[in-house]
């Protein structure tokens, strides 16, 4: 295929943005704590990163582990509505959040806060995703949220082992223009190599990698050789 694809990277400090820009990544998903899969970062966090790259920088609405907004600080969103407004006002504008209620449906008044708040802000529905109780009905109300340009999804909460048939069939569902599937798939959670090829010729444009970025672990920074093997995978 002759459309680049999307290479996008978790960056936790401006040594790892560094490095998966020089890798050729096209955007950097930013973070801290991935002990809880990944939480906001500090807003000083976000303004060296983005003194140090000049590529385009995702940054995660989520200050607890898990997908429900169940409570006062620091659960509420009231605390995601207040770190949005910091990060809004430090420069972000692009976005990665996505929250359900108890019974796995998409918690709009939560959502809809948030993108009341990032007014007009491009942003990602994470892997959230993988943990509904319907994605299709998901995706068909999330559909015309404002910004909502991208679903970050493995297909299975277990990782895209498990989940490459679901992104299969959702790749096919975006190809025939199906309602609620007009969103960018960007596939990442326990990606590999392996999976670019069937990923690629079903259509899929856009993958996430974090830990295949760090040869060292999550102990270990982003190095630009690592990502630059997926960079080079994408465009071969």
């Amino acid at each position: 295929m002759s459309k680049r694809a999307v290479l996008e990277v978790i960056a936790l400090d401006a040594e790892d943005a560094v490095a998966a820009q020089g890798g050729g990544a096209d955007r950097l998903e930013l973070v801290t704590d991935m002990a809880a899969d990944g939480l906001t970062p500090p807003r000083e966090t976000f303004a060296k990163i983005r003194a140090a790259v000049d590529i385009p920088l995702r940054v995660m609405l989520r200050l607890t582990d898990g997908f429900v907004v169940d409570g006062p600080a620091p659960r509420g969103a009231d605390s995601l509505v207040d770190a949005a407004r910091g990060l809004r006002a430090e420069g972000a504008d692009e976005f990665v959040f996505g929250f359900l209620d108890a019974d796995g449906s998409p918690d709009l008044v939560t959502v809809e806060r948030l993108i009341a708040e990032l007014d007009g802000c491009s942003w990602t529905f994470h892997r959230a995703i993988d943990h509904a109780a319907d994605r299709d009905a998901l995706r068909k109300r999330l559909a015309d949220l404002p910004g909502l340009d991208t679903y970050l999804t493995a297909g299975s909460p277990a990782g895209v082992d498990s989940g490459l048939p679901t992104l299969l069939s959702e790749a096919a569902d975006a190809e025939r223009g199906e309602a609620g599937y007009g969103q960018r798939l960007m596939a990442g959670g326990g990606l590999r190599l392996a999976h670019l090829p069937v990923l690629r010729a079903a259509g899929v444009t856009a993958f996430h990698i974090g830990g295949a970025a760090r040869p060292a672990g999550w102990s270990g920074p982003v190095e630009a050789d690592a990502v630059r093997v997926w960079r080079e995978a994408l465009d071969g």
